[in-house]
């Protein structure tokens, strides 16, 4: 065996964990553009438009590994169908439905329980191993959270009123939690990119009555520069890039390791606050992005060891 040898997987790791750091920016940025043009664009259709959007950036690169490997992707074609219900319609959808009537605090601390949820239906019921030191990186990086989210002070945790936006957001928690743990099955050697495309053209034939739904009770969208900016946005970054970036990480790295990077979703969404909605970043923003760094780095460093 030699050096190369060794060292691949290791670089194999290093790519996962810079690709999953991406997702989570790209995932940060899709919240705070839905919460910010929730009033202008009905949630259905958002959904719909950002991947219909990514479905047609994918098909060129798609297409083909996704008609090559059939005989790969045929036997587990159930699985993928219920992760494409999970992770691209469900998912999406409770989060945009949710955003109309919950407050941004609730919805984040409610996104920052996913990689809790991974690790407790994993191992209450798909027997995910989890050791002390990765259960404390994910304690590490959730006490940063409720940092950033309790603005310093613990006490406005409990002030937080629980009503059908949160239920919903808490909903597509529980969906993302599931996707993660079910995509572990699909063997690695499916394309990415060609699972990806399967996945986001049986999620969009779901959505499709629910859009039906909505336009039929007046819904309507005005095509604005913002607007459309939004669907570009959506439909490439969070949706093609970000999915691809976590399938990936998924696959190298795992599901629980791979669900702590949800955790820099917060930090990262208090610096785009700050740099395209004023909001000014204060000092428990600074110690909650640390203590979440500090969480994501002792979970890459106990995968090395």
């Amino acid at each position: 065996m030699t050096l190369a040898t060794l060292a691949a997987p290791v670089a194999s790791n290093r790519t996962a964990y810079v690709l999953l750091v991406l997702a989570a920016l790209f995932w940060s940025g899709n919240f705070v553009l839905a919460r910010a043009m929730h009033a202008a664009i009905p949630p259905f259709t958002l959904a719909f438009a950002r991947w219909g959007i990514a479905l047609l950036v994918l098909l060129p690169l798609g297409l083909k590994p996704l008609l090559a490997e059939r005989a790969l992707w045929r036997p587990h074609i159930r699985r993928i169908a219920v992760l494409a219900l999970l992770g691209i319609t469900g998912f999406n959808s409770l989060v945009y439905v949710g955003l109309q009537s919950t407050s941004a605090i609730n919805g984040v601390l409610l996104n920052s329980f996913i990689p809790i949820l991974i690790v407790l239906i994993g191992a209450l019921c798909f027997g995910l191993k989890v050791g002390a030191r990765q259960a404390l990186a994910i304690g590490v990086s959730f006490i940063g959270v409720l940092t950033i989210v309790a603005h310093g002070e613990p006490s406005r945790l409990r002030s937080l009123q629980i009503n059908p936006g949160d239920a919903l957001v808490f909903a597509a928690m529980v969906c993302w939690a599931v996707y993660t743990l079910l995509l572990r099955a699909v063997p690695p050697s499916i394309s990415r990119v060609g699972l990806l495309t399967l996945l986001i053209g049986l999620g969009l034939a779901a959505l499709l009555p629910f859009c039906v739904w909505e336009w039929s009770r007046g819904a309507a969208v005005a095509f604005t520069p913002a607007t459309l900016a939004t669907f570009l946005y959506m439909g490439t970054l969070p949706s093609v890039a970000a999915y691809y970036f976590y399938n990936y990480g998924v696959a190298r790295v795992g599901a629980a390791r791979a669900g702590t990077f949800i955790h820099l979703m917060p930090a990262f969404g208090a610096l785009l606050s700050t740099l395209f909605l004023g909001e000014a970043i204060a000092a428990y923003h600074l110690v909650g992005i640390g203590l979440i760094l500090a969480g994501v780095a002792l979970a890459t460093r106990v995968a090395r060891r």
